[in-house]
């Protein structure tokens, strides 16, 4: 990645500072002002790694692509952001309550950066469990889809929480392609979809990249951390005191809930 100026690093910093405020407050912006914005991806991976860093030790990575053939791209996410299975998210950073099914790693042990890359069996071998998973949606910003994509992706790529469901026994032999996955919001069946993941049903090979590709940027994959693989259903909007499960056919099934009043701070 290209080197940033000193000059230019000032300025990113309010970028993550307004980013951040409106995090906390839950008070939304419209978009940034012109001089903030992030010029290139390497500038929103920068506001994206100050912000992870406001929050302190780094709980996991989310990784996805737009296609099976497509480089990957990806953000941090903070431990602090990282909830229990079935757990009730609150607080006013908890405005869109945004959800996504997706199929998480845990890390058993660390791949630190090295000058050979990891081979596809080292990475596997790093990995501890399997597990159904759901991702949080949130922003800064009033719309997500009303803004500029490298804003959103400075924005800490529109995440705002996990939460992980038991580890899965032999995960290796699941054929993702199909894959079942029913999202349940309330009670009702929202979605059902199968091997619907938009970067492909080779999950591995987004770990594989981020273990080598990635680790200029992540340091390196440490034991203890997610990596969550991409959406299987699109975002699908809750509400206050919704209750979510997202159940996969052979991964198993994961579930929280938003409080009914989002607090201030």
């Amino acid at each position: 990645m290209a080197d940033i100026t000193g000059a230019r690093e000032a300025v990113l910093y309010k970028t993550a500072d307004t980013l951040l405020n409106a995090r906390r407050t839950g008070i939304a912006i419209a978009d940034l002002p012109a001089d903030l914005q992030p010029g290139d991806e390497n500038e929103a991976f920068f506001v994206q790694d100050i912000m992870a860093r406001a929050f302190g030790e780094i709980g996991g990575w989310k990784i996805g692509a737009r296609g099976a053939d497509a480089e990957p791209f990806f953000a941090p996410m903070p431990a602090a952001w990282i909830g229990q299975n079935g757990s009730t998210f609150a607080g006013p950073m908890y405005r869109l309550n945004g959800v996504e099914c997706e199929i998480a790693f845990r890390m058993g042990h660390n791949l630190l950066p090295r000058s050979i890359p990891y081979t596809r069996d080292e990475v596997i071998e790093a990995i501890a469990s399997c597990h159904p998973a759901i991702e949080i949606i949130e922003s800064a910003f009033a719309d997500t889809t009303t803004v500029p994509r490298l804003a959103s992706f400075a924005d800490m790529q529109i995440h705002g929480g996990f939460v992980a469901g038991p580890a899965v026994a032999d995960w290796q032999q699941i054929n993702w392609a199909n894959e079942k996955v029913t999202l349940v919001l309330d009670a009702s069946v929202r979605l059902e979809k199968v091997g619907s993941n938009p970067g492909g049903n080779d999950l591995l090979r987004l770990l594989v990249y981020l273990a080598n590709e990635g680790s200029v940027r992540t340091g390196g994959l440490r034991a203890g951390q997610y990596v969550t693989t991409g959406s299987w259903t699109g975002v699908t909007w809750a509400s206050n005191d919704s209750a979510v499960m997202a159940e996969f056919e052979h991964a198993g099934s994961v579930a929280v809930e938003f409080a009914k009043v989002h607090l201030p701070g």
